[in-house]
């Protein structure tokens, strides 16, 4: 991760904590689906900051975040926060899926004299998942905040405008530096 930004674990680990941090200020605002798939997220990317591309730690956090994402919408339906924890749920899959590409693109050898290497076609197949992940979490983020009525007033809704950046943000360097 140090090799595309040398900050990039301290923005990591800035984003994963604002987030957290933001989710249980909001209190009730945040369903108990949603607040659990923020503080794994958050776990997820602090974990990445400080391990690394360690492929068996890509390995466990992807399982536990696919995990919470599945979490994150049961028994939302219908609700006035469904999106939202859609939104949280998808950006939870979007990690999962940057997780799996590290512990891919570690796990697989170099081949001495191979074309392939450590990049092939399921890791080329979850890099284009990602970017696509990336960008519309980011786009689904600015349309969500700017061009939609917000469901909470007040504080919430700022704290929870806040969370969803840092989310945004936190994906976006989880994704694009592996």
């Amino acid at each position: 991760m140090d090799d595309l930004v040398p900050a990039a674990p301290w923005l990591l680990a800035g984003a994963a904590v604002v987030a957290a941090v933001a989710s249980l200020l909001a209190g009730r605002a945040v369903p108990w689906q949603g607040r659990q798939a923020v503080l794994v997220m958050a776990a997820a990317m602090l974990v990445t900051a400080l391990a690394g591309d360690a492929p068996m730690v890509g390995l466990g956090l992807g399982a536990v975040l696919l995990l919470s994402a599945m979490l994150g919408t049961v028994g939302v339906r219908g609700t006035s926060t469904a999106g939202e924890c859609f939104r949280r749920a998808l950006i939870a899959l979007l990690l999962a899926i940057c997780s799996f590409e590290s512990a891919a693109t570690g796990v697989v050898p170099e081949t001495s004299g191979g074309a392939h290497g450590g990049h092939g076609g399921l890791s080329g197949l979850l890099a284009v998942l990602i970017v696509a992940g990336v960008i519309g979490v980011v786009l689904w983020t600015v349309a969500a905040d700017w061009f939609v009525e917000p469901v909470h007033q007040g504080r919430a809704a700022r704290l929870l405008a806040v969370e969803s950046w840092a989310l945004a943000a936190g994906a976006a360097l989880m994704c694009l530096a592996t």
